[in-house]
C-alpha cells in the first residue's frame, strides 16, 4: 500500500515538463527528509495522447530519476483531462491521490502538507490548496475579478469548507482526493471530459467532486498546500479568455442539475435564463462604451451570456443521452 500518489495528466508538454519535473524532484526530496511524517509516494504521469516529445522526455527522466519514489509512465488515448484522471485513479496505489497539472509548480512541502491534511480530516473526500499565479506579462487592472477561471485560488489563511451546491469548488490543477472515496462514488465514465484538442468545454474538475459531496464527503480548502500556476502571455489574450470563460460556464446548468430533483430543474433553468439575461442587459448598458477596451468588463459579460447558453448545452447533452 502506497500512502500518496502524485498524478500528472499531461498533453503536448515537452516544453513544460522539464521545469515541472525538477520542482517535483525538490518536493520528493523534501518528503524523503521530512520529520513531520514518514510516507511512501509514487509518481504517475498520464500521457493523454500527446503528439510531441512528451513520452521521450518522461522516459529520459525515468532513466535518471534517482529517487526512492518511483516514476511511472502511462498512456491514455482518449483525450480529455477527465479520462486522464480516471486512468490515474485506476492504476494508483495511494491512499490519497494528488493531481497536479504540469504548469502548476508545487512548493517543496506540498506532498507532506497534503498527506497530513487528509489524515487530520477523515471526512475530506477531496481538497484543494492555495494557488498563486506567476504571470509572464502583467494582467490588466482588476483581473482578480476573473482570475478564478485560470485556476487561481486564495480563500484565506485558514482551512475552510467549499460550498458545492453553489458550485464553489477547487480546481483540478492541484487537487487531492481520497482514492477509495473516488472509486466508491465516481462513475468510471465521466459525462464531462474536459478540455481536449479543439475544445474549451470544461466541468471535468467538478463533476467527480459533486459525486463525492452527494455521497457525504466534505470538500475542503487547505492553505498549506501551495502551488504556483504558470500563466503564459497567450492566456491573457482576449480571444483565449473569452473562449475559456465560455467553455467553463457552458457546464453551469449541467452541474447544477446534479443537485436538483426533477421538479426543481425547470425552475432552475428559468431562473438562469431570466437572471442572467437581466444581468447581461444591465452590464451592457453600464459598460457598453468600455467593452472593446476593458478586457475584464467584456469577460464579465461573457459569463452571463455563457450561463444562458449553458441551458442549451444541457439540452444537447440530454438529447444525445450524455446526461
Amino acid at each position: 500500500m502506497v500512502d500518496f500518489t502524485v498524478a500528472i495528466p499531461t498533453y503536448n508538454s515537452e516544453h513544460r515538463l522539464p521545469l515541472f519535473l525538477e520542482k517535483l524532484r525538490e518536493c520528493l526530496l523534501y518528503t524523503e527528509r521530512s520529520e513531520l511524517c514518514n510516507i511512501s509516494v509514487e509518481v504517475i504521469i498520464v500521457d493523454n495522447n500527446s503528439g510531441d516529445r512528451t513520452e521521450k522526455i518522461i522516459k529520459n527522466y525515468r532513466e535518471n530519476w534517482h529517487s526512492k519514489f518511483p516514476l511511472i509512465y502511462c498512456f491514455e488515448a482518449e483525450q480529455g483531462a477527465a479520462f486522464a484522471r480516471q486512468h490515474a485513479v485506476r492504476v494508483a496505489h495511494g491512499e490519497f491521490i494528488g493531481f497536479l497539472d504540469d504548469d502548476n509548480l508545487p512548493a517543496p512541502d506540498w506532498i507532506v502538507r497534503a498527506y497530513l491534511f487528509g489524515k487530520q480530516h477523515p471526512q475530506a473526500g477531496a481538497y484543494g490548496g492555495k494557488i498563486h499565479a506567476k504571470y509572464e506579462v502583467l494582467p490588466p487592472e482588476n483581473f482578480d475579478r476573473i482570475a478564478g477561471f485560470l485556476a487561481i485560488r486564495h480563500r484565506g489563511e485558514h482551512p475552510n469548507l467549499y460550498q458545492p451546491e453553489v458550485l464553489s469548488l477547487p480546481p483540478g490543477a492541484a487537487m487531492v482526493v481520497r482514492r477509495q472515496a473516488w472509486l466508491d462514488c465516481v462513475p468510471q465514465r465521466p459525462k464531462l471530459g474536459g478540455k481536449a484538442a479543439g475544445s474549451m468545454i470544461q466541468g471535468d474538475d467538478w463533476e467527480p467532486l459533486i459525486y463525492l459531496y452527494k455521497a457525504g464527503w466534505e470538500i475542503w480548502y487547505n492553505p498549506e498546500m501551495r502551488t504556483e500556476h504558470q500563466i503564459p502571455a497567450f492566456r491573457l489574450d482576449r480571444e483565449y479568455l473569452l473562449a475559456l470563460i465560455r467553455g467553463s460556464c457552458l457546464c453551469f446548468i449541467p452541474l447544477k442539475m446534479m443537485f436538483l430533483k426533477p421538479w426543481q430543474k425547470p425552475i432552475a433553468i428559468a431562473k438562469t435564463v431570466l437572471g442572467n439575461s437581466y444581468k447581461a442587459a444591465w452590464h451592457y448598458l453600464q459598460y457598453r462604451n468600455l467593452l472593446k477596451s476593458n478586457l475584464v468588463k467584456r469577460c464579465e459579460l461573457q459569463i452571463y451570456l455563457s450561463r444562458i447558453e449553458s441551458v442549451f448545452y444541457y439540452f444537447s447533452l440530454f438529447k444525445n443521452r450524455h446526461w
